[in-house]
C-alpha cells in the first residue's frame, strides 16, 4: 500500500465526537469529557445570550 492519495480515503478512524446523553447532539468530546452543545456533565445547560438571533429588538428561535 502506497502512502499517498489512495490510502487516504480509508483514514475514518476519528471519532471525537460522540452523541451526548443530555441534548443528543453529536457534540460530547470524549477527551474532553464535556458536550460543545450543552455543557454536560455541568448542572446548568450551556446557553448564551447571542446564540439567538434578535429581530427588531425580540429574540427569535
Amino acid at each position: 500500500m502506497s502512502k499517498g492519495t489512495p490510502s487516504m480515503g480509508k483514514r475514518n478512524k476519528g471519532s471525537y465526537h460522540i452523541r451526548c446523553r443530555r441534548c443528543g447532539r453529536r457534540a460530547y468530546h470524549v477527551r474532553k469529557k464535556r458536550c460543545a452543545a450543552c455543557g454536560y456533565p455541568n448542572k446548568r445547560m450551556r446557553k448564551y445570550s447571542w446564540q439567538n438571533k434578535k429581530v427588531n429588538g425580540r429574540r427569535i428561535r
